[in-house]
């Protein structure tokens, strides 16, 4: 079943074009140049209930403006969008009901106030009953571990507290569909790791559709199967992730380190392009149907072999690979 469908989605900017100096403001107020800038070009993809979809792209690539298109806060300027059957932009109240935004950049919380009193403020927005706000609030605060700051002023609580307070809020509806826009942006690893957790755990047990948008390429390779690639407005790329991999990367790296006195570089080249050399430590790309056999060849070998690793290639490499063959025009 479709949660989210979107038929050549575009969206275009307009702006004004400003010369330099005190004569050309002036003549500015009488006749300005108009120019247009494309953030979304015609795009098209199709989300499953309960999937867990990665947006990727570099920054003004045109991630953010398709969510907030989505999500209701844009108008398009040509195609469509389904979310639960429900056109974004018409801003029904069954829709908003159903759906939530968070933005890891942007609050939602009251700075002055404990979390507490916006958690009770969304409760009237989003017209929950009593008995469900409970329920809900209660499951929300022993899943992310936050009992202890829930009467604390939001200005006074860590980056990371902050943010699991921001799912909180964004949550205690139940909805079908979330939009994360950078959810874990500025988070130091142990925050960033617990926030995935939760991600995870709560889109297992609820079924939620959710599109998380993210530079941490440790959140799409933790949470996401599927991923859609998007850059210049314009998708690259929409599959599996480990099918991406595959093709971008045909190789593993084996990570061999040394002892005793270590190996010379002609030593280990016959066994796969070295990507990494010193005489005690060696990262070797080999392919991926011939990596068991080379780490077994090394093992045989008379080398001072002290430990291996069979490693995934970093997505983050994957990832530049596709912008680099995009930008050089060749096909993806």
């Amino acid at each position: 079943m479709s949660i989210i469908e979107v038929k050549n989605l575009s969206k275009t900017y307009e702006y004004y074009k400003k010369q330099p100096g005190l004569l050309a403001s002036i003549k500015g107020l009488f006749k300005r140049e108009k120019l247009f800038t494309d953030a979304v070009k015609n795009i098209n993809f199709t989300i499953g209930e309960g999937e867990l979809v990665g947006f990727l792209g570099p920054n003004g690539a045109g991630k953010t403006t398709t969510l907030k298109m989505l999500s209701g806060i844009l108008y398009s300027s040509g195609g469509e969008a389904l979310v639960l059957g429900h056109v974004p932009y018409k801003r029904e109240k069954e829709y908003q009901k159903q759906f939530a935004l968070v933005m890891g950049q942007k609050n939602q919380l009251w700075w002055d106030l404990p979390a507490m009193e916006s958690f009770i403020l969304n409760k009237e927005i989003y017209e929950i009953p009593d008995a469900e706000f409970k329920e809900n609030l209660d499951e929300l605060v022993e899943l992310l571990e936050i009992k202890d700051i829930l009467d604390i002023q939001v200005r006074k609580l860590s980056l990371g507290q902050r943010m699991k307070c921001e799912l909180v809020a964004a949550l205690l509806h139940k909805p079908k569909v979330l939009f994360l826009d950078e959810p874990t942006i500025g988070l130091d690893v142990i925050a960033q790791k617990n926030i995935r957790d939760f991600i995870k755990h709560y889109n297992k047990e609820k079924k939620t559709t959710i599109i998380l948008t993210s530079h941490y390429m440790e959140d799409i390779k933790e949470l996401c199967k599927r991923v859609i690639i998007i850059d210049r407005g314009q998708i690259l790329y929409d599959g599996q992730l480990d099918d991406l991999i595959k093709k971008y990367a045909p190789y593993k790296v084996l990570n061999i380190t040394f002892n005793d006195n270590g190996v010379k570089r002609e030593e280990i080249e016959k066994f796969g392009n070295v990507q990494k050399y010193n005489s005690y430590a060696v990262a070797l790309e080999v392919d991926r149907e011939k990596v068991k056999e080379a780490a077994t060849r090394i093992l045989s070998s008379n080398l001072p072999v002290d430990d291996i690793l069979i490693d995934e290639v970093d997505i983050d490499e994957v990832i530049r690979k596709i912008f680099r063959n995009t930008h050089a025009n060749q096909p993806v």
